[in-house]
């Protein structure tokens, strides 16, 4: 395996009946990098993360982990080669403290039942800011606190590749600061992330290189400062 490889997307095609969701995206993304995936709204970003998570089946290309052909593998087996993702809508287990809600995929996404496995869940919660709340139902969250609990689920995986999808959609300048400290500290962990955001001042700040997609194709790739001046990027948001 080659650090250029780490997950190649090859061609990957999408569509619902008459309709193409994704033409043809290819992304090729480096270990340990720190990936940017926008868009306008229908771009197929969720699409596109939903075919690399196991979640949708492509209907074209390839997918590629680790120099591993996964297009095929049902998600759970993506998830044990060490896919994870966040939700946009958090929806952990209402009835369920912290807690439990981290035991579950480290017992079974994992398949991890040593006498470990409290103490585990205990130092994601911590990581994350929420050691204090283990033993609260996740119901009682505030937004901000849904959030952490979101991608503690993910790292629960103990993922290689994490996909945070729209972790900041909602929250106030300081805790987008927040969701932002606790993705840099998992980077510096080496876990590769793949950010799809439209916090633009999040993003730009976060990643090392950013794809753009608009009606299901790709149509720029680069560092911030090269998409901020890209002009086909700008007409995809703002319009001719």
């Amino acid at each position: 395996m080659t650090a250029e490889a780490f997950l190649d997307v090859q061609e990957v095609t999408k569509r619902f009946g008459g309709f193409q969701a994704l033409g043809a995206v290819s992304l090729r993304i480096r270990q340990g990098e720190r990936f940017g995936l926008i868009g306008p709204n229908g771009s197929g970003k969720t699409t596109l993360i939903n075919c690399i998570s196991g979640t949708l089946r492509t209907d074209g290309g390839r997918i590629v982990f680790e120099d591993q052909d996964i297009t095929t593998l049902p998600a759970y087996r993506r998830a044990r080669l060490g896919i994870a993702r966040s939700f946009q809508i958090p929806k952990p287990f209402t009835s369920m403290t912290l807690l439990d809600n981290l035991l579950i995929p480290i017992e079974y996404a994992r398949q991890a039942h040593h006498d470990g496995v409290v103490d585990e869940a205990m130092g994601i919660l911590g990581q994350v800011g929420l050691g204090a709340k283990a033993h609260v139902l996740s119901a009682a969250l505030t937004q901000i606190e849904m959030r952490k609990l979101e991608l503690a689920r993910a790292m629960a995986a103990r993922p290689k590749l994490l996909v945070s999808d729209e972790a900041m959609a909602g929250l106030s300048s300081a805790e987008v600061d927040d969701i932002l400290a606790i993705l840099f500290d998992l980077n510096t962990h080496g876990i590769t992330i793949i950010m799809i955001e439209h916090i633009m001042r999040a993003v730009m700040r976060f990643s090392e290189r950013i794809a753009v997609l608009d009606a299901g194709e790709k149509i720029a790739e680069g560092g911030p400062e090269e998409i901020l001046a890209n002009e086909r990027v700008e007409r995809a948001y703002l319009g001719e």
